[in-house]
């Protein structure tokens, strides 16, 4: 492909990225009270099995800095199991902050699918490292946004 067709498809791309964040941005606003909100998994566990005094480690670290919540899930599909910060940040909800990784609710979502795996598996799989024998660009870039992805849960 001619460098010049390159150029034109990396600036559609970018320029789609660039109108996309902005329609999120707008549509979405950061809400103050983003922190309060509950995040939910679906752990396919009987609900008299979870015990909020007997928690995987991965949430047991919080201790008193969060509230958890145990129910049955609709259709006799397992437990929900919903946990939230009792006190956040001003600045941590904010979409800077969750960017630069420093909102206090990704690690609080990482440890909840920490501990929704444990509880169903009793291990968390992680991806074998090195993934290939050499670097290459694509690589780094799937590693970028897995990286991405670990605290928000999405890419």
């Amino acid at each position: 492909m001619p460098l010049w067709k390159s150029l034109t498809v990396a600036a559609a791309g970018l320029t789609a990225g660039a109108v996309v964040a902005i329609r999120r941005s707008q549509a979405r606003p950061d809400d103050p009270a983003a922190g309060d909100r509950w995040l939910t998994v679906t752990v396919n566990r009987a609900p008299g099995d979870i015990q909020p005094e007997k928690l995987p480690p991965p949430l047991r670290e919080y201790g008193d800095r969060i509230e958890t919540r145990i129910t049955p899930a609709p259709g006799d599909r397992g437990t929900e199991l919903a946990v939230r910060l009792k006190e956040s940040q001003d600045a941590a909800g904010s979409l800077s902050a969750r960017l630069a990784g420093q909102d206090e609710r990704q690690d609080l979502r990482r440890a909840l699918r920490e501990a929704k795996a444990l509880l169903e598996t009793g291990e968390v799989m992680r991806p074998d490292t090195p993934p290939t024998t050499h670097e290459t660009p694509g690589g780094k870039l799937v590693g970028l946004l897995s990286r991405r992805a670990g605290g928000e849960g999405v890419l």
